[in-house]
């Protein structure tokens, strides 16, 4: 019997990733543009390249042959889809191809029950950037490298397992199950790190990968909810904290929503530690709902970015139906 899977990331700029003014600005000017947040479920991804959806993609596919409970053989396929950047300056435009570095596929990790697969792809942006170095000329034009490295597990008994277990600090990358359905996403993204140090031996075309810290995925509802607050008349509040930072405390007084616009945050409850969670995910409305008071501690796992939102910002049954999803404690 054949066991068949896949996982899939897709590499996209989301508007709260770039912060320094400096580089903000082509962005803002509408010289360079963000990315659309890509489809909750992915079914064609050479159509998202060429809408131009996406900076880079990474998809896996493996199989393996099970025989009386035990694989006798494996293999896998797949790469990397590389898009394009393009900049506008008055009526004149020009499209700058990424380049494709070389798939990494090491030996996949084999036992009798089953097999990890892992691929690397990425490669270069396309437009060159300068950057400083120690040796003259002391300046070098090229762009940094994106990439994101995956696993795929097939178990002889038809289980399966996707991870994310590397990944470029910038921009965001988001996972695919063997459904093509949205799985997890990156916690954290470093425009100023990617921009600095991702070149060369700082890669894994070099000698290093980058650790990739994924998180559960919101709910539609805070997605949409997300997007309403951030593209609504009144704006919120962009608050940065340190890691470590009890954003709320179990208890006290507060009215405020808070979204996460990026790094991990992680909900308390009497001490135990219920769930971690990264951007796009909302809190805070159950104390609007229930009279005031938070009813968990909420805390910075990592430096986090997020948006503080009164709660007159958001429809009130909107809340109503984000509290359902949100007893969490409850659940566990």
């Amino acid at each position: 019997m054949r066991i068949e899977s896949t996982v899939t990331s897709i590499s996209w700029i989301p508007s709260e990733a770039i912060t320094s003014l400096a580089t903000k600005l082509p962005f803002e000017a509408g010289i360079a543009h963000y990315d659309e947040p890509p489809p909750d479920v992915v079914d064609d991804l050479e159509e998202l390249r060429l809408a131009d959806r996406f900076r880079f993609a990474n998809r896996l596919r493996a199989w393996v042959e099970v025989r009386d409970g035990r694989i006798v053989d494996h293999g896998q396929d797949g790469g990397g889809l590389i898009g394009s950047t393009t900049l506008r300056l008055g009526g004149r435009q020009a499209t700058f191809q990424a380049v494709a570095l070389p798939d990494l596929r090491p030996p996949p990790e084999v036992t009798a029950t089953e097999v990890t697969f892992l691929q690397t792809c990425g490669g270069r942006t396309g437009v060159p950037a300068p950057r400083r170095v120690r040796r003259a000329p002391f300046v070098q034009f090229s762009a940094p490298l994106a990439w994101t490295t995956l696993a795929l597990t097939i178990g002889a008994d038809g289980s399966t397992r996707q991870e994310l277990v590397g990944a470029s600090p910038f921009p965001r990358h988001w996972l695919y199950d063997g459904e093509g359905k949205l799985a997890r996403k990156s916690g954290t993204i470093d425009f100023s790190a990617w921009y600095r140090r991702a070149f060369g031996k700082h890669s894994p075309w070099g000698d290093r990968d980058s650790a990739a810290l994924a998180t559960e995925v919101e709910t539609a509802l805070e997605r949409q909810l997300s997007a309403e607050l951030m593209r609504g008349p009144a704006k919120p509040r962009i608050r940065k904290v340190k890691a470590g930072t009890a954003l709320t405390e179990q208890g006290e007084e507060g009215d405020e929503l808070m979204l996460v616009l990026d790094g991990v945050v992680r909900v308390e409850v009497d001490g135990r530690r219920i769930a971690e969670y990264g951007p796009g995910s909302l809190h805070g409305e159950r104390a609007v709902l229930e009279g005031g008071r938070r009813t968990s501690t909420l805390r910075a796992v990592t430096a986090c970015t997020l948006a503080v939102a009164g709660a007159d910002q958001v429809d009130r049954q909107a809340l109503v139906a984000l509290r359902a999803g949100h007893r969490r404690e409850e659940r566990r």
